[in-house]
């Protein structure tokens, strides 16, 4: 991974890019007028761009970048906002004061969305298995600005952690969290999403297991949540009760304590 900063650059910028470089153990490179692709051309590495507002990750041979943004999560705030129900929060049964850990964070919008319905009381901890998305996610659930100040908080309240599920999950306590959840769609919408194809190379993908299921459960005080494709065959083969959502192509599964 190469870490540069954007063209139109200053020394704040460049001590900032050297400090992520640091961070992520990557090489800094200074930008020199350069565009990105000739930076590559010289050393065939992914890059992120350091801009004065957000970072973006070059993957090598791609032409767009990737940039976290809120996604769904900023109609869903909004539809929230209006009075309106959102189907995740109530599979997940998420109120105000709730804790969540979310094992698949993904672009994050499951934890923004619960992390406004759970309000400053509340906790929500995302896992990402790459570093660099962690890192990425991270960073911008901090500085996007969605343009909802509540919705700023609820972003900036996110836990980011680097970690796959089992091994984190192993780790905790019993009785940790309200609510374990899982998306394990996530490897699938990224493919689809045409805004974000380049990131297909960078998802970690983790299937399901008994071992996972069963620290879920543990690590759970209230239940396990699944959303998983409708002919899954993941709910009946690790106990879900499946509330089936029509015209939708995804159900949510509930595990309850």
């Amino acid at each position: 991974m190469l870490i540069t900063t954007s063209g139109r650059t200053n020394e704040a910028m460049i001590e900032k890019a050297k400090n992520i470089a640091e961070q992520l153990g990557a090489e800094y490179i200074d930008r020199n007028k350069r565009s990105v692709r000739a930076i590559q051309k010289q050393v065939p590495e992914d890059c992120i761009v350091v801009g004065k507002e957000r970072l973006e990750l070059y993957p090598i041979g791609e032409n767009q970048p990737f940039f976290f943004h809120p996604s769904s999560a900023m109609f869903r705030v909004k539809r929230l906002l209006k009075g309106e129900s959102d189907p995740f929060l109530e599979a997940a049964g998420l109120k105000e004061g709730s804790s969540i850990l979310d094992c698949t964070l993904g672009l994050a919008s499951d934890s923004i969305t619960a992390s406004f319905a759970a309000g400053s009381k509340g906790k929500v901890t995302g896992l990402e298995g790459n570093k660099y998305l962690s890192f990425l996610v991270a960073n911008g659930l901090r500085q996007w600005d969605s343009g909802l100040e509540i919705m700023n908080q609820a972003m900036g309240r996110i836990n980011v952690e680097t970690s796959m599920a089992l091994p984190y999950l192993k780790k905790l306590p019993s009785d940790s969290y309200d609510i374990v959840y899982f998306d394990p769609m996530f490897e699938e919408e990224i493919i689809e999403s045409e805004g974000i194809k380049a990131l297909r190379n960078f998802a970690v993908y983790e299937d399901l297991s008994e071992e996972v299921i069963f620290h879920a459960k543990r690590a759970a005080r209230q239940r396990v949540i699944l959303k998983d494709h409708f002919r899954s065959s993941r709910f009946a083969q690790y106990g879900f009760k499946v509330i089936e959502r029509k015209s939708s192509k995804f159900h949510f599964g509930i595990i309850e304590k």
